[in-house]
């Protein structure tokens, strides 16, 4: 695997070369703060089938077809979307949702040309049927992990399925800690209000860990990263969480939505010939705190949408993702999400 790489490693740069300075200045260059990407990366299956999750569809002899070829192209795109984030210097902190297991993680972090900056993983198989969960991946020099949690979500209804969990790392970032929270809430598959209850519980339980930091430090610098599968505006994000639009709607207790910003201008994903914001950073108010030793601001944080990231949409209007699969039939693309990606200053 690793030849595979190597040898993919000038085009990948000259790849992004044409690209990748368009977007806001990396705080990681000059040491002024970090920067941190959470993707959606669409089913990122190791090609082997495993016995333990209902994973045969992504095998060489399942319904997709999943070689080790198609699996390495993919890898090679995460790290190409992971570098031009970064502008050659990679985020400090990625979040990812849709990894089947360990093994992915392994490859991108130690067989892609991620491999030259480090990254560690923080990274709990969980009980989801199809195997398909959340990592976080870190590098050490700019984010010094304290402890690491998996948080499942034991939804109260009797018979539920088990779902993705709750990943939470504590660390330092700068001179102050940082806490951060990967989430990739129950779909909407099954019709969207037969599943609120499932994202809503999501919601409390987050909330929940969001209370029980503030209520020991106040000031907390908190981040909750995820793909939500709800919008800004849906009951669990709004209601629940709490995560406003804008600081000026912020009362007592109220989170900051830093990706709503967009709503009418971009989105994460597209359903119907309709961009949605799926994928959301919530901070706590402490986060936006501009005397505090780490602060962000709601122009830090940005949807990622390079052209190589989108295609026309054949049967609608403007672009939609540029897709690795369309129903079963293999596409070659990079995801069915756009990633998000926010900066974290210091004082």
């Amino acid at each position: 695997m690793v030849d595979f790489f190597q040898t993919k490693t000038i085009g990948l740069f000259l790849f992004l070369y044409t690209g990748m300075f368009a977007y806001g200045q990396n705080p990681q260059v000059d040491q002024s703060g970090i920067r941190i990407m959470f993707y959606n990366v669409e089913n990122l299956f190791y090609p082997t089938n495993d016995p333990l999750k209902n994973d045969d569809e992504f095998t060489e002899e399942g319904m997709r077809h999943w070689t080790f070829w198609r699996y390495n192209e993919k890898i090679n795109k995460i790290c190409k979307t992971a570098l031009a984030i970064g502008e050659w210097e990679p985020p400090a902190v990625i979040g990812l949702c849709e990894v089947e297991n360990i093994e992915c993680l392994n490859d991108l972090v130690n067989d892609s040309p991620l491999k030259k900056f480090g990254y560690k993983i923080a990274f709990h198989d969980c009980d989801d049927r199809r195997g398909i969960d959340v990592a976080l991946l870190y590098r050490p020099e700019y984010f010094e992990l304290l402890s690491f949690e998996s948080i499942k979500l034991n939804f109260p209804e009797e018979g539920s399925r088990p779902t993705r969990d709750i990943s939470y790392t504590k660390g330092i970032a700068g001179k102050d800690t940082l806490h951060l929270f990967v989430n990739h809430w129950p779909s909407r598959y099954g019709g969207q209000l037969a599943t609120v209850p499932k994202r809503n519980f999501a919601a409390t339980v987050l909330r929940a860990k969001f209370d029980s930091i503030t209520a020991v430090i106040p000031s907390a610098n908190i981040i909750a990263m995820g793909d939500y599968n709800d919008h800004p505006d849906d009951e669990s994000m709004l209601e629940i969480m709490k995560a406003k639009k804008t600081i000026a709607e912020m009362g007592k207790g109220d989170l900051l939505n830093m990706i709503w910003q967009y709503e009418f201008k971009k989105g994460t994903h597209k359903y119907d010939h309709e961009w949605g914001i799926l994928d959301q950073f919530v901070v706590s108010k402490g986060l936006i705190d501009s005397t505090s030793n780490l602060y962000s601001k709601q122009e830090l944080a940005q949807i990622f949408d390079a052209d190589y990231l989108l295609e026309p949409e054949k049967d609608g209007v403007g672009k939609i993702t540029n897709r690795t699969y369309i129903g079963f039939s293999f596409h070659g693309g990079y995801s069915d999400h756009l990633p998000i990606y926010m900066d974290v200053l210091f004082k």
